[in-house]
């Protein structure tokens, strides 16, 4: 077996939590369950990777074992990774037979005819999942594989989720080889990343809780009774209130958990106006802005802050548009139309 392929199995072995590597080794099912019993999976991490690499050296373990292990890995922690949301587009709505085996002969052979030092590899999952794992190289140069771009094609579907590690020029070649394999004719990416790729398919699957249909709530019951000396007119004009907020807070985002998204980017592009006589503005240049939002849970933050008393209901439509357009990064540009035309594309 080769030294940098025993590096790397080495090296993936030592990121997994160790109660886990037994379960992720059989996942892998390169080695047999006889050879996994003579692991010791008690003692510290780096001699169990030491064991696993002298059994995988036993099996003659390749390049292409270690990149399947790499991607086990990788499912299971995908949160630890930038994902970007890309759409493809094909002329007509015809749907097409898609033929697994067909799809990784093109794929490898597009990818392969611009840059010969790659290392492709595929596994697929139960919910049509294809993973796709390509450690890129030069043409004087191995690839490297502790840099690999991870991409996550669901078959029968035009979204394309590929993770913001693959570099600008191999890029293009990337985006090629997917819509030649998929026989579809455009890529665009839709503005839309996070670390949850969950989360991202909830988005472009619409399998987020989100309605914007009146929603007419029960009264909210109160657990203590008021004090007699407490004016009923005020306690009323409370509950109203309350009801009012949870009603358009649920006609914003839904009755269901929001999809995990950690930032929201606005991009403002304006000019400033003054009278020509002041001469205050000597530069016709647009005065430029980003504003971030970040938090763990973006969407949950913003939900609770009327509720909380931190903002007035509704919320405006450039935060709660953000699971509904499937993107959350915005360019605002001066306003000539209605929400939301005033959205530009970057």
């Amino acid at each position: 077996m080769d030294e940098t392929v025993a590096e790397y199995i080495r090296r993936t072995v030592l990121k997994m939590p160790r109660d886990e590597i037994k379960t992720m080794l059989q996942k892998w099912g390169f080695l047999s369950e006889a050879q996994l019993q003579t692991l010791n999976f008690h003692q510290v991490k780096d001699n169990i990777s030491k064991e696993v690499v002298q059994l995988c050296e036993e099996n003659s373990a390749d390049i292409k074992q270690a990149a399947l292990l790499d991607i086990i890995y990788n499912h299971i922690y995908h949160n630890k990774r930038m994902w970007s949301v890309y759409q493809m587009e094909k002329k007509g709505e015809e749907l097409e037979y898609f033929d697994l085996t067909d799809f990784k002969k093109k794929f490898k052979r597009r990818l392969r005819s611009t840059l010969k030092n790659v290392t492709i590899t595929f596994r697929e999952y139960e919910d049509n999942a294809i993973w796709i794992r390509v450690a890129w190289g030069t043409p004087h140069r191995n690839p490297n594989q502790y840099k690999p771009t991870y991409v996550v094609y669901h078959s029968q579907t035009p979204y394309v989720f590929i993770s913001a590690s693959v570099l600008k020029s191999n890029l293009p070649l990337l985006c090629q080889a997917l819509i030649v394999a998929s026989n579809y004719h455009e890529i665009r990416e839709m503005e839309l990343r996070s670390h949850s790729l969950n989360s991202l398919k909830d988005i472009v699957f619409k399998r987020y809780s989100q309605n914007f249909q009146t929603y007419c709530p029960k009264p909210l019951q109160e657990k203590n009774v008021e004090p007699e000396n407490v004016d009923l007119r005020i306690v009323q004009e409370n509950r109203s209130e309350k009801e009012r907020i949870h009603r358009m807070n649920q006609e914003a985002f839904g009755d269901g958990p929001q999809p995990i998204l950690e930032f929201a980017h606005y991009r403002l592009e304006t000019m400033f106006k003054s009278d020509p006589k002041m001469d205050v503005l000597d530069k016709k240049e647009p005065f430029r802005c980003l504003v971030k939002f970040s938090s763990p849970h973006l969407l949950e933050s913003l939900k609770s802050l009327a509720p909380a008393g931190m903002a007035d209901v509704p919320l405006s439509p450039l935060l709660t548009c953000i699971p509904q357009k499937a993107r959350n990064y915005f360019r605002i540009k001066e306003k000539k139309s209605l929400f939301p035309e005033g959205f530009v594309s970057p």
